[in-house]
């Protein structure tokens, strides 16, 4: 049996199936990257709830396999070399499993470098500004009497969300024909945006016509279903 005392992360979290990939996450836009992509790619694997309510996240067992205190989180019993390794950031987690499994990643180099160049403009632009949208127009941020900073990213996402509707334009996922890991690390996202945070309306989400069709299909993959609400929040 796999052996993955070495991860004290497994002291809070005890792996009934230490022999499957680990996972530790919350169903949020960024952690559903990583349940999407493993109900995509069919590599049997063992979710744990990391519960945001009791600080889960912050616990010196979780930070023992992410110091950044963030989800998603995973370990594979069987990484490199048939060594386990722990992850975390939901871009190198997308990354590694595709690798892994010769899934979801375009083979040709070019192709490659593209679809990780579309998870890099997701994680470095899409994710911080509907994140700070949401903030700013649905939580905390919403009684704040300076409308400056919301204006900010409401523009920034719309931006964004042109960049989108033209790439968009004649493929029907973001690499073409050919659905990726581009497309998970957005799904999420886009989701959101326009329903959790209620930010259409703000993002003028109507006006556009790719992003919505993509999303619809993507929205309708089984694995993309399933994916949306792991780990169960009970």
């Amino acid at each position: 049996m796999t052996d993955l005392s070495t991860f004290p992360i497994t002291r809070r979290w005890p792996a009934r199936h230490p022999d499957r990939v680990q996972l530790y996450s919350l169903p949020t836009p960024n952690g559903v990257k990583a349940s999407i992509i493993l109900e995509e790619i069919g590599l049997p694997y063992e979710p744990h709830l990391v519960d945001f309510a009791t600080d889960d996240q912050k616990t010196p067992e979780f930070l023992s396999l992410n110091p950044n205190g963030k989800i998603p989180a995973l370990i594979d019993p069987n990484g490199p070399g048939g060594r386990p390794i722990g992850l975390f950031e939901s871009g190198a987690i997308l990354l590694y499993l595709a690798e892994k499994t010769g899934q979801l990643l375009p083979a040709d180099p070019i192709g490659r470098y593209e679809t990780i160049a579309w998870v890099f403009w997701q994680m470095g632009g899409v994710g911080p500004m509907f994140g700070q949208v949401g903030f700013f127009h649905k939580f905390a941020g919403r009684e704040f009497e300076d409308k400056r900073p919301l204006q900010r990213y409401v523009d920034e996402s719309r931006r964004l969300l042109g960049v989108l509707e033209a790439r968009l334009a004649d493929r029907t996922w973001i690499m073409g024909e050919a659905y990726t890991i581009a497309d998970i690390s957005l799904l999420g996202w886009v989701r959101n945006l326009i329903g959790f945070y209620e930010a259409a309306e703000l993002v003028a989400f109507d006006q556009l016509k790719a992003v919505p069709a993509w999303l619809e299909r993507g929205l309708a993959r089984p694995a993309v279903q399933r994916g949306l609400t792991i780990p169960s929040r009970g």
